[in-house]
Protein backbone atom coordinates (compact mmCIF):
# COMPACT_ATOMS: atom_id res chain seq x y z
CA UNK A 1 0.00 0.00 0.00
CA UNK A 2 2.97 2.63 0.74
CA UNK A 3 4.21 1.85 -2.68
CA UNK A 4 1.32 2.85 -4.32
CA UNK A 5 0.66 6.27 -2.13
CA UNK A 6 4.12 6.94 -3.31
CA UNK A 7 4.16 6.05 -7.32
CA UNK A 8 0.72 8.18 -7.52
CA UNK A 9 2.55 10.91 -5.13
CA UNK A 10 5.42 10.71 -7.35
CA UNK A 11 3.39 10.35 -10.82
CA UNK A 12 1.30 13.51 -9.88
CA UNK A 13 4.74 15.53 -9.29
CA UNK A 14 5.77 14.26 -12.78
CA UNK A 15 5.56 17.11 -15.55
CA UNK A 16 2.45 16.67 -17.96
CA UNK A 17 5.41 16.87 -20.69
CA UNK A 18 5.10 17.65 -24.03
CA UNK A 19 7.61 14.38 -26.07
CA UNK A 20 11.27 15.45 -26.65
CA UNK A 21 14.51 14.17 -27.25
CA UNK A 22 15.37 11.24 -24.64
CA UNK A 23 19.41 13.21 -24.58
CA UNK A 24 21.00 16.59 -22.94
CA UNK A 25 21.04 19.18 -25.55
CA UNK A 26 24.34 19.70 -27.64
CA UNK A 27 27.14 20.47 -25.94
CA UNK A 28 28.19 22.22 -29.18
CA UNK A 29 25.32 24.45 -28.81
CA UNK A 30 25.63 27.97 -27.56
CA UNK A 31 25.31 27.87 -23.65
CA UNK A 32 22.31 29.75 -22.18
CA UNK A 33 23.74 32.41 -19.47
CA UNK A 34 20.87 32.86 -17.64
CA UNK A 35 20.26 30.75 -14.59
CA UNK A 36 17.09 29.34 -14.51
CA UNK A 37 15.73 28.46 -10.53
CA UNK A 38 13.34 25.83 -9.95
CA UNK A 39 11.08 25.77 -7.04
CA UNK A 40 10.35 22.04 -6.80
CA UNK A 41 12.78 19.50 -4.49
CA UNK A 42 12.85 15.88 -3.49
CA UNK A 43 14.61 13.86 -0.92
CA UNK A 44 16.54 10.70 -2.46
CA UNK A 45 17.08 8.93 0.68
CA UNK A 46 19.70 5.91 0.09
CA UNK A 47 19.11 3.87 3.59
CA UNK A 48 21.14 6.40 6.51
CA UNK A 49 21.64 9.16 3.61
CA UNK A 50 20.02 11.73 1.81
CA UNK A 51 20.40 14.16 -0.34
CA UNK A 52 17.54 17.56 -0.41
CA UNK A 53 17.90 17.76 -4.52
CA UNK A 54 16.35 19.90 -6.93
CA UNK A 55 13.94 18.89 -9.31
CA UNK A 56 14.50 19.27 -12.76
CA UNK A 57 11.82 18.14 -14.59
CA UNK A 58 11.39 19.98 -18.28
CA UNK A 59 13.75 20.93 -21.08
CA UNK A 60 14.86 24.04 -19.57
CA UNK A 61 16.07 22.59 -16.13
CA UNK A 62 17.47 19.45 -17.19
CA UNK A 63 19.68 21.52 -20.02
CA UNK A 64 20.90 24.01 -17.33
CA UNK A 65 21.61 21.45 -14.76
CA UNK A 66 23.68 23.07 -12.39
CA UNK A 67 25.58 25.23 -14.82
CA UNK A 68 27.05 28.33 -13.22
CA UNK A 69 27.41 26.82 -9.53
CA UNK A 70 30.17 27.56 -7.47
CA UNK A 71 29.61 24.81 -5.24
CA UNK A 72 27.14 21.82 -4.36
CA UNK A 73 27.34 21.47 -0.74
CA UNK A 74 27.68 17.92 1.25
CA UNK A 75 24.06 16.41 1.48
CA UNK A 76 22.92 18.54 -1.71
CA UNK A 77 22.24 17.79 -5.61
CA UNK A 78 20.01 18.33 -8.50
CA UNK A 79 17.51 14.98 -9.93
CA UNK A 80 17.04 15.23 -13.07
CA UNK A 81 14.00 13.35 -13.94
CA UNK A 82 11.30 12.47 -17.17
CA UNK A 83 8.32 10.61 -18.02
CA UNK A 84 9.50 7.82 -19.10
CA UNK A 85 12.64 5.43 -18.78
CA UNK A 86 15.57 6.19 -22.13
CA UNK A 87 18.98 6.42 -22.38
CA UNK A 88 20.32 9.70 -20.79
CA UNK A 89 23.58 11.45 -21.54
CA UNK A 90 25.35 14.27 -19.14
CA UNK A 91 27.82 16.86 -19.95
CA UNK A 92 29.49 19.30 -17.73
CA UNK A 93 29.90 22.26 -19.79
CA UNK A 94 29.68 25.87 -18.15
CA UNK A 95 29.14 23.84 -14.92
CA UNK A 96 32.21 24.65 -12.17
CA UNK A 97 31.78 21.93 -9.58
CA UNK A 98 33.31 18.32 -10.10
CA UNK A 99 30.09 16.16 -9.95
CA UNK A 100 29.02 12.56 -9.17
CA UNK A 101 26.33 11.26 -11.17
CA UNK A 102 23.83 8.12 -10.62
CA UNK A 103 21.82 7.12 -13.67
CA UNK A 104 18.39 5.46 -11.95
CA UNK A 105 15.85 3.26 -13.59
CA UNK A 106 12.24 3.17 -12.70
CA UNK A 107 12.81 0.76 -10.07
CA UNK A 108 14.40 3.06 -8.30
CA UNK A 109 18.03 1.21 -9.01
CA UNK A 110 21.16 2.81 -9.53
CA UNK A 111 22.48 1.38 -12.76
CA UNK A 112 25.49 3.43 -13.41
CA UNK A 113 27.26 6.13 -11.35
CA UNK A 114 30.12 8.05 -13.27
CA UNK A 115 32.40 10.48 -11.81
CA UNK A 116 32.57 14.09 -14.39
CA UNK A 117 35.05 17.09 -14.24
CA UNK A 118 34.09 20.67 -14.12
CA UNK A 119 33.98 22.42 -17.34
CA UNK A 120 34.22 19.19 -19.93
CA UNK A 121 32.00 18.96 -23.00
CA UNK A 122 32.94 15.13 -22.91
CA UNK A 123 29.56 12.90 -22.87
CA UNK A 124 28.60 10.86 -20.06
CA UNK A 125 26.13 7.93 -21.57
CA UNK A 126 24.45 6.39 -18.71
CA UNK A 127 25.17 2.33 -19.29
CA UNK A 128 21.10 1.33 -18.49
CA UNK A 129 18.20 3.32 -19.54
CA UNK A 130 17.36 5.68 -16.88
CA UNK A 131 14.55 7.70 -15.59
CA UNK A 132 16.37 9.83 -13.14
CA UNK A 133 19.59 10.85 -12.73
CA UNK A 134 21.02 12.24 -9.97
CA UNK A 135 23.80 14.60 -9.77
CA UNK A 136 25.60 15.42 -6.24
CA UNK A 137 29.17 16.21 -5.59
CA UNK A 138 32.46 14.15 -6.27
CA UNK A 139 32.47 11.63 -4.04
CA UNK A 140 29.86 11.81 -2.30
CA UNK A 141 28.30 8.58 -3.47
CA UNK A 142 31.82 6.60 -2.57
CA UNK A 143 32.16 7.97 0.76
CA UNK A 144 28.54 6.53 1.07
CA UNK A 145 30.02 2.94 0.34
CA UNK A 146 26.46 3.50 -2.44
CA UNK A 147 26.93 2.15 -5.41
CA UNK A 148 25.78 0.39 -8.67
CA UNK A 149 22.74 -2.11 -7.70
CA UNK A 150 21.63 0.03 -4.53
CA UNK A 151 18.39 1.42 -4.37
CA UNK A 152 16.84 4.47 -2.64
CA UNK A 153 13.42 6.22 -2.15
CA UNK A 154 12.19 9.22 -3.90
CA UNK A 155 10.12 11.35 -1.46
CA UNK A 156 8.58 14.52 -3.28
Amino acid sequence: MNLLVFLLAAAAALPLAKPEAEHWPDPRAPANSATTATAASVLVVFGRDTVHAEVADTPETRGQGLMYRDAVPDGTGMLFVWDTEGERSIWMQNTYVALDVAFIDHNFRIVDIQQMEPQTTNIHDGASPAMFVLEVRQGWFAEKGIVVGDRCQLIF
